[in-house]
């Protein structure tokens, strides 16, 4: 497949979870994450395999140590990431995907091509948009 196709299945009809005729179906707890600036990079420095900490770190450009515990913490906590730690001193600790983290990832991997290949038509819509409110 070319780097400018996209899976596109049909998700059926797009609701608001929560509503009281629409059971709360957990977009939430994507969002949740996805909201988040590191995740999508830490899910992407994770899927070539198990790395370990500082590796990861040293991969996210930018990132805190603090911000690099807090977003490990709350994937971790989401089931996308598994944190082993060795025994040793000091201790190595690392990090991989696990199923649902793959799976997470590959979600996310599609909503990145798709940006990708509408990038630049939000960007001129977007300009259109400002250029309209101006007058």
């Amino acid at each position: 497949m070319s780097e400018t196709h996209i899976d596109v299945r049909d998700a059926g009809v797009l609701e608001p979870c929560g509503m009281p005729d629409h059971e709360d179906c957990g977009l939430r707890l994507a969002l949740d994450r996805l909201g988040e600036q590191w995740t999508v990079m830490a899910l992407a420095g994770l899927v070539p395999g198990p790395r370990r900490y500082r590796e990861l770190e040293r991969s996210l450009t930018g990132i805190s140590q603090r911000m690099m515990t807090l977003t490990l913490r709350r994937l971790e906590r989401d089931g996308h990431v598994r944190r082993h730690v060795e025994p040793t001193v000091p201790p190595s600790v690392t990090y991989e995907l696990t199923e649902l983290g793959r799976s997470f990832a590959d979600q996310v991997a599609a909503l990145v091509a798709w940006t990708r290949v509408r990038k630049q038509e939000i960007e001129a819509s977007q300009a259109r948009f400002d250029a309209e409110t101006r007058r």
